[in-house]
């Protein structure tokens, strides 16, 4: 995406790894891996207007019906769709249904004559082993994806089964979203060709913990992180409620190597 096209307008819909939860905070500003593609699309484009639409805890489906038609009325010639993880990790996950929320997001946004691009999950049981059973419900996403990208003529960043992406280094200690290193790998993803492959090689090994220590640190992410979610779900809740988008409109973009204005 970063292959010298010149854009005017970026448009970013998804839920929490678009919106940049785990690259900041909500003191400080999130920057996240759709702000830092959007420094780089604006490098060949200075004019570059930039809205980030996502919410934390979004489905395919909320994602669809709150972002897609504010999405519209902005005119993207460029867009980002990724949703589906918050489906995903819920019961009643329905592949073909989400999928089916993708597959009309991607169509209205190439019918209006933007270029989108998506993503594809890698394997979260690698990132934590305790959603081992969830790993064939990410395959069957991700062959879904592709299929529908495939019919609009939608770029696909690919970070299934790449190893590096499943390094802990790149997640926190939720484990469910990128930290800063992670956002620029998945940034750069979504920039090829324009970008090196480097953001797919591994980061150099580190020694095996022991096992008592593994048990420590999974028992804590139970605690600490496991244990609330499931009590959010019990209850109804979700982490975006009564949350909106960072940046609704569409803003230029600064070249700051910061959070971008609109992003607090």
């Amino acid at each position: 995406m970063t292959d010298g096209i010149r854009y005017e307008r970026y448009v970013a819909l998804g839920d929490s790894q678009t919106e940049g939860v785990g690259d900041g905070d909500d003191v400080t500003g999130l920057r996240g891996w759709a702000d830092r593609l959007a420094e780089r699309v604006a490098v060949t484009g200075p004019g570059l207007g930039y809205a980030n639409l996502a919410v934390r805890g979004r489905t395919a489906a909320q994602v669809r019906a709150e972002q897609l038609p504010a999405a519209l009325e902005c005119g993207p010639d460029l867009a980002t769709v990724v949703a589906g993880m918050n489906d995903l990790i819920r019961p009643a996950f329905d592949a073909d249904e989400v999928a089916g929320h993708l597959e009309a997001m991607f169509a209205a946004l190439t019918a209006s004559g933007a270029r989108v691009a998506t993503v594809t999950y890698p394997d979260i049981s690698a990132i934590a082993p305790l959603a081992r059973p969830l790993a064939p419900r990410v395959t069957a996403l991700n062959t879904r994806i592709r299929a529908a990208a495939h019919r609009h003529g939608v770029l696909v960043a690919e970070t299934e089964g790449l190893p590096a992406l499943t390094d802990p280094r790149l997640w926190c200690a939720d484990r469910l979203h990128a930290g800063p290193l992670g956002h620029q790998r998945i940034a750069d993803a979504f920039a090829q060709p324009g970008a090196d492959a480097s953001w797919a090689e591994p980061l150099p090994d580190l020694p095996a913990p022991h096992r008592l220590r593994a048990v420590a640190t999974e028992l804590r992410w139970i605690a600490t992180f496991l244990g609330p979610w499931i009590g959010r779900r019990l209850r109804g809740r979700s982490s975006g409620d009564r949350r909106t988008a960072k940046r609704p409109h569409l803003l230029p973009v600064e070249q700051s190597g910061q959070p971008l204005p609109g992003s607090w």
